[in-house]
């Protein structure tokens, strides 16, 4: 199976989660980017634009939501709603979809310089700010 493919697959292991009840009904996963060293940033970036193509055939093409303006909205002390708070903090945008009642996003967790690029899927039934 293709490292696409798996990825896929996750994601929709994740999407047939129960999401739990409350304010916590979110599910954030890091998507493994295969065996070895870790991949380049660029290489992660195009690995979440090869699985937004295929999200997109799927539930409909989406531009990517760029995560300043929530950012900026955070600094000035606006209240942003979780998951949507920390994927903002983490990523600069989001590949997001809605599909059967359920919130699905994924990005690349790159805003941390001291840390490794990680690719993130997230479902939630709370919809983005």
């Amino acid at each position: 199976m293709d490292v696409v493919a798996r990825h896929l697959a996750a994601i929709d292991r994740l999407r047939a989660r129960d999401l739990p009840a409350g304010g916590a009904g979110h599910h954030t996963v890091e998507l493994e980017p295969g065996h070895g060293p870790a991949p380049a940033a660029d290489d992660v970036h195009a690995l979440r634009e090869a699985i937004a193509q295929h999200l997109g055939a799927r539930w409909g093409e989406t531009p990517p939501w760029g995560q300043l303006t929530l950012r900026l909205r955070l600094a000035r002390g606006e209240e942003i709603p979780e998951p949507w708070a920390t994927l903002c903090l983490r990523t600069d945008e989001l590949d997001v979809w809605q599909a059967e009642g359920v919130w699905l996003a994924v990005g690349v967790a790159d805003r941390d310089e001291s840390d490794e690029t990680r690719l993130l899927a997230t479902v939630t039934r709370t919809a983005p700010p």
